[in-house]
């Protein structure tokens, strides 16, 4: 059993982060070998948080469309269940780093802002 899609978010981050952890790309990349399409596919290749977003949010309606369609007796049930937990909190995670991600732009555009009222500069 395996988490595709928490793997292949991992993966999206460090391409959007610029994280270059070597070793952890090689065993997300083993772990999802045969699994590279659809959502999970486009959260591996994700270049920005907005696309993260967009595919994450598909691998959700995947996952839970994968939990409504299963029978509770399933041994895998609970895990599938769990998984589709553990990708709605990461689903949250990357919505609080977006907003961090802002946050930051706008501050900056108020520090630049802040620098030119103090120190005018005719131009």
């Amino acid at each position: 059993m395996s988490c595709h899609e928490i793997e292949a978010l991992r993966l999206g981050l460090m391409n959007v982060l610029g994280v270059g952890d070597d070793s952890a790309r090689e065993h997300a990349e083993k772990e999802l070998e045969g699994h590279l399409e659809g959502p999970i596919q486009g959260l591996v290749e994700a270049d920005s948080l907005t696309e993260l977003q967009r595919h994450l949010d598909a691998a959700l309606v995947d996952l839970e469309e994968e939990v409504a369609t299963m029978d509770s007796a399933d041994p895998e049930y609970d895990y599938t269940r769990g998984r589709l937990l553990a990708v709605r909190d990461a689903e949250r995670a990357v919505g609080r780093l977006a907003t961090q991600g802002e946050s930051i732009v706008d501050g900056l555009g108020d520090a630049h802002d802040t620098l030119h009222e103090t120190f005018s500069v005719e131009e």
